[in-house]
């Protein structure tokens, strides 16, 4: 029998919280550029490829949360037919799925995240690229983001808006920007959050 304590979980939780924000700049740093590298063979526009790629990023996040929200209310219902402690339910689901990550249909929210895509009005329509050659992305982006919702509090991304004003504490400028251009002309990759506390920087394009 396992013994439970808050210090034991908090260690584990962050323990956690670092592997996956490292996992975070990685996929930024290797499965991104490859994903640009996929694209560019079918688009010649760099902003529309950087476009996509941050869509993918958003709606991977959004399914995969819509999925953890679902299988935590299973788990939980599930766990209070016998649920004794010591930990609170909701801690006892948290620990049960991400002890249990083959739970997760990563395939059904890959997919979802092609459906959605197809249809972003962000994206020009109909697309140049069948947008299964970045599913590698999108799959790491998956299991990543569910993942991140058995921390707490849950790790997340800030959903930018093309026309906003540029906030140097939550994004970074691309190289081709427009240095004196105050406003984010298009994002080219999500900024990571917890509890509405910049933990990883985001990258922008700033233009006049």
């Amino acid at each position: 029998v396992r013994t439970w304590s808050p210090a034991r979980a908090g260690r584990v939780n962050a323990s956690h919280r670092a592997c996956f924000i490292a996992h975070f700049g990685s996929i930024y740093a290797q499965e991104r550029l490859h994903a640009e590298t996929l694209l560019r063979t079918f688009i010649c526009d760099m902003e529309t490829v950087q476009r996509i790629i941050y869509v993918a990023a958003v709606e991977s996040f959004r399914a995969a949360k819509m999925a953890f929200w679902k299988l935590k209310l299973r788990v939980k219902e599930t766990l209070a037919l016998d649920h004794v402690g010591p930990e609170p339910l909701e801690v006892a689901a948290l620990d049960y799925i991400a002890r249990h990550k083959d739970l997760y249909d990563v395939c059904q929210s890959v997919q979802n995240v092609i459906c959605s895509m197809n249809v972003n009005p962000k994206i020009p329509y109909p697309p140049d690229v069948d947008f299964c050659v970045i599913r590698t992305l999108i799959r790491e982006l998956c299991c990543l983001a569910f993942s991140m919702q058995t921390l707490i509090p849950p790790l997340d991304i800030a959903h930018g808006v093309d026309g906003e004003l540029f906030n140097r504490t939550m994004y970074y400028r691309s190289c081709d920007s427009d240095f004196t251009s105050p406003f984010v002309a298009y994002h080219v990759w999500p900024a990571l959050m917890e509890n509405g506390t910049v933990i990883v920087k985001g990258e922008v394009v700033t233009k006049r």
